[in-house]
């Protein structure tokens, strides 16, 4: 069996404000899932300086916590850095704590409609087993759309990046759950950290899929990748779809201009 391995992670978002935000509030889910393939040895979420401890658990387990501030604010930095000890699961999330019922993945979202192509590509997909039915979708779905940065955006569906061929991640897997869907398969998106490759530390935050297995339970496929997520993934929100899996939301009252940066940085931990 392969060793555990333990990941320090650094996040940064900053939005800055001109003219000053009269105030602003953000939603934050920035709070590691612990289950049985990963353990939060370390973790500490800050906005402008302040400590912030996670105050609500949804029914899928997603923890998170809401701030605000006003007085006039010109910049908001958010960080979550910790460590994660993350094991070898072959992608089976076991152990989560959640409530929700597998069903409620069935939902359909704007972003994850299927259309005649969607439903085509998950027929030709199916087995008579279910976790071959979905191992052979995830790579019909990598083969049908090529991997092209800035080729789409926050606001495509599934539907437009299959019609075009061309997309990321967040694509990826938004053609897989809606197709998986399209056969009666519960499925959701996941948002969270990868490391890229040896030697290279620095990475966006990364999107997968996870479908729902009889007998075996939430199952996650890395489209963009070919493969169930690994050791080098650490797995922070699951919703229905990409937009409603934002680790950062944020809302302000005024009339400024909004500018957003963001980074994340990842690796193997020091011993």
């Amino acid at each position: 069996m392969t060793d555990p391995i333990r990941l320090s992670i650094r996040h940064v978002t900053r939005y800055a404000y001109e003219p000053q935000a009269v105030a602003a509030v953000m939603r934050l889910r920035l709070f590691p899932s612990g289950y049985e393939g990963q353990t939060v040895e370390s973790w500490q979420v800050t906005a402008n300086d302040q400590p912030i401890e996670p105050n609500f658990t949804d029914a899928a387990g997603v923890k998170e916590a809401l701030w605000s501030c006003d007085g006039g604010i010109s910049e908001v930095e958010v960080i979550a850095e910790g460590i994660v000890v993350r094991r070898q699961d072959q992608g089976v999330v076991r152990g989560l704590k959640e409530r929700a019922p597998a069903e409620l993945f069935l939902r359909t979202t704007d972003l994850t409609a299927t259309d005649t192509a969607i439903k085509d590509l998950a027929s030709a997909a199916r087995r008579s087993d279910t976790l071959e039915t979905l191992h052979s979708l995830s790579a019909s779905v990598r083969d049908a759309v090529e991997y092209k940065p800035a080729s789409t955006n926050m606001a495509t569906s599934a539907a437009a990046a299959l019609e075009q061929g061309a997309g990321v991640c967040q694509d990826h897997a938004h053609v897989f759950i809606a197709a998986a869907r399209s056969l009666g398969i519960p499925a959701r998106y996941v948002a969270g950290y990868y490391v890229a490759g040896e030697g290279d530390d620095l990475t966006e935050t990364h999107g997968w899929a996870e479908a729902f297995v009889e007998g075996l339970g939430w199952v996650g496929f890395d489209i963009a990748n070919r493969t169930c997520p690994t050791q080098d993934h650490v797995r922070l929100i699951c919703h229905l779809d990409a937009g409603r899996a934002a680790p950062v939301i944020g809302a302000i009252e005024g009339y400024a201009e909004e500018t957003l940066t963001a980074s994340v940085a990842i690796g193997q931990a020091q011993q």
